[in-house]
C-alpha cells in the first residue's frame, strides 16, 4: 500500500439547535469586529442574532456568477470586513469563497443544506455560460457550524436532491484523480449515513444523519478531487444554468453504472455501504429523480464535457459515451441497463 494524503485543517462544531450560540462564540474566539454576513435567506439573520454585523450581502445566485462575486468583494472592501459568515446552501458558501479567494478573509460557514461546499477548498465561478473551478486553501472555511435544525425547513424534494448531491461526492471520491484508502473510507461511511438519513429525512434523526454524511462526503471529495460525475455536472450547470443538486441527482446513477464494471473494488464498497448493488432501491424509496432536464442537445453537451474528463477515470470516456449517457438520463432510462459493456 502506497499513497499520499492531505488532510485539510478545519474546525467543526456539530450540534442541533446550537447554531446561534456556536456562531457567537466562534466570532468572539476569532476576534472579529467587522463581520460581513453572506446569505439571502431570512434564516441568516436569525442565526446571526447574537453577533454584530457590519455588512449584509444578499447577492446570491447559483453557480456564483463573476459579476456577483465582484460586487461582494467590493462590499467586503468598503465595509472593512475582517470575517465572512455565510449562512445558506452551496451557492451562499460559494459566494463567500469567491470573496475569500481574492481577499484572504476567513470564512465561518453555517450550511442550511447538504451541499458540502463548506468542507472543501474548492471554488467555482461562472461567466459567459462557462463554469471554472479550482482549489485554493484560502477559500476553505476556518470553521463550519452544523445544525440539523437549520435544514428542517427544506422542502422534501430539495432536501432529497441536496442529500443525493452529497452522495455524489462519496461515489466520485471512490475513483477521482486523488482517491486513496483514507478518503475512500470516509466516502463509504458517508454513503452509509446518507443511505440511512435520506430514508428518514423528515425526522430529526434523519436530518442529523444526512448532515453528518454530507460532511464526510465533502471531506472525502476535498481530498480525492473531482471525478467524472462532477466534471459532467459542473459543465452542464455552467453551460445551461441547471439546478445544482437536481442535476447531480439525475446524473449520478448513470455515471455509477458506467464506471462500476471498470472499478470492481470501488463498486463493491459502494454496494456494501448502500446494502444494494446500485442506487435503484434508494432512489425509489426516497422519490429521487434520475431524469435529466434542461440540456437541449446531448451531443453538444458531450463535446463541452469531454475536455474536462479526468484522464485517470477507471474507464476510458469518448464523446459517444458521454452523448449516450446524457441521452439515457434525458430519457430516464433504467440507469443499470443503459451503459455499453
Amino acid at each position: 500500500m502506497k499513497f499520499e494524503h492531505t488532510t485539510l485543517g478545519q474546525r467543526v462544531l456539530f450540534g442541533t439547535g446550537e447554531a446561534v450560540a456556536s456562531l457567537a462564540a466562534e466570532v468572539e474566539r476569532l476576534g472579529a469586529r467587522r463581520v460581513m454576513l453572506v446569505g439571502d435567506e431570512a434564516i441568516a439573520a436569525e442565526v446571526a442574532a447574537k453577533i454584530d454585523v457590519a455588512a449584509r450581502c444578499t447577492d446570491v445566485a447559483p453557480h456564483v456568477p463573476v459579476a456577483n462575486a465582484e460586487r461582494a468583494r467590493a462590499q467586503a472592501a468598503s465595509s472593512n470586513a475582517d470575517l465572512l459568515v455565510s449562512v445558506g446552501g452551496g451557492s451562499t458558501t460559494g459566494l463567500a469563497k469567491a470573496v475569500a479567494l481574492t481577499t484572504g478573509l476567513p470564512v465561518v460557514a453555517v450550511p442550511t443544506t447538504y451541499a458540502g461546499s463548506e468542507a472543501t477548498n474548492v471554488w467555482g465561478l461562472t461567466e459567459a455560460a462557462r463554469k471554472t473551478t479550482g482549489s485554493d486553501d484560502r477559500v476553505l472555511p476556518v470553521t463550519v457550524i452544523y445544525d440539523a435544525a437549520l435544514t428542517a425547513s427544506l422542502p422534501p424534494e430539495l432536501a432529497i436532491a441536496s442529500g443525493c448531491n452529497a452522495l455524489a461526492h462519496c461515489v466520485d471520491s471512490m475513483w477521482a484523480p486523488r482517491a486513496d484508502p483514507i478518503n475512500q473510507a470516509l466516502a463509504a461511511e458517508g454513503i452509509r449515513a446518507l443511505n440511512s438519513g435520506l430514508r428518514q429525512i423528515t425526522t430529526a434523526d434523519g436530518r442529523e444523519q444526512t448532515l453528518y454524511g454530507a460532511y464526510l462526503s465533502a471531506v472525502a471529495f476535498a481530498s480525492a478531487g473531482s471525478g467524472l460525475h462532477h466534471k459532467i455536472c459542473h459543465v452542464l450547470g455552467g453551460a445551461y444554468n441547471l439546478p445544482h443538486a437536481a442535476t447531480h441527482t439525475a446524473v449520478l446513477p448513470y455515471v455509477l453504472a458506467f464506471n462500476s464494471p471498470a472499478a470492481p473494488q470501488a463498486a463493491a464498497r459502494i454496494a456494501d455501504a448502500l446494502g444494494a448493488p446500485d442506487l435503484s432501491s434508494l432512489y425509489t424509496d426516497i422519490g429521487a429523480s434520475h431524469v435529466l432536464r434542461g440540456v437541449p442537445d446531448a451531443a453538444e453537451a458531450a463535446r463541452l464535457i469531454l475536455p474536462s474528463v479526468p484522464p485517470s477515470n477507471p474507464r476510458p470516456v469518448t464523446e459517444a459515451d458521454l452523448t449516450a449517457l446524457l441521452a439515457a438520463a434525458q430519457a430516464g432510462r433504467n440507469p443499470t441497463e443503459w451503459s455499453r459493456a
